[in-house]
């Protein structure tokens, strides 16, 4: 299947849901896009520039992080540098005036509104937002104004799905929902919460298809088991044993002995 350009995935609004996975591991860029995830993203940084060569075949978004640019022109030079790195799209948690500056440039911006996790003090923490009417609102013209400062689509993270349904009929652009019901354009979750690789909490939005943290305890276990069978060996001599060792003619073995001999 070919990968999803942004008019594509344009195309694609009203008519059927589009699949998203955040990653964190190059292996599981690949594995989402052997399974046919519509978009995959994860952090810009040097560790995942070269995510997109290895799934050429699939939409990837890079995400500038939080707090790394001062200014819009800082902004706009990553997410330039992140395009020419193969991202299709950019993810910018920032405000609509840094969105416009990178929309004027072409970049194909996927914008923020509802929880933001770095602006969560502004809504009383890691809550969800947008359960009372003035609170919707402001979801609402929030999305608004991302629309107009040129983003093609918008994360809403944790708002009732009520809220972002009529949000996402109101728009033109896509609307991704994280722990938002499923009347957005786009489904969105993170790998971790979906391979259940997380202890403790689990979000209530998220979904867990497989235990990958009870998998690597087992691995764990395995690893300590495999060190002390091998420190026993050792202690008893039993390895490095002859099939471990390089064999020497014993002609040749002979020449080198009387060599050293001689020298000694």
């Amino acid at each position: 299947m070919p990968k999803l350009t942004v008019k594509d995935l344009l195309e694609l609004k009203g008519v059927r849901q589009i699949s998203f996975v955040q990653v964190a591991r190059e292996e599981e860029a690949k594995a989402a896009a052997l399974a046919g995830m519509d978009m995959i993203g994860t952090g810009y940084n040097s560790q995942t520039r070269h995510y997109p060569a290895v799934v050429p075949n699939t939409h990837f978004q890079f995400g500038l992080a939080w707090g790394q640019h001062a200014s819009a022109e800082a902004a706009l030079a990553d997410a330039m540098r992140a395009m020419e790195a193969g991202a299709q799209s950019i993810y910018c948690a920032m405000s609509p005036q840094i969105v416009e500056v990178l929309a004027r440039e072409v970049v194909p911006v996927i914008a923020h509104v509802g929880l933001v996790p770095p602006k969560a003090t502004w809504v009383g923490g890691m809550r969800a937002v947008g359960r009372n009417a003035e609170q919707a609102l402001q979801v609402f013209n929030d999305s608004k104004a991302f629309e107009s400062a040129g983003a093609f689509a918008l994360e809403i993270e944790v708002v009732p799905a009520q809220v972002a349904a009529e949000i996402t009929q109101r728009l033109s652009i896509l609307t991704i929902s994280l722990g938002s019901g499923g009347g957005c354009d786009a489904t969105y979750l993170f790998s971790a919460d979906l391979l259940g690789e997380n202890r403790g909490h689990i979000p209530r939005h998220a979904k867990v298809y497989r235990n990958f943290a009870a998998e690597r305890d087992r691995l764990q276990q395995e690893r300590i088991s495999a060190y002390k069978e091998y420190i026993l060996d050792v202690q008893k001599c039993s390895f490095p044993a002859a099939q471990h060792d390089v064999a020497i003619d014993v002609e040749e073995l002979d020449r080198f002995l009387s060599a050293i001999s001689l020298g000694t």
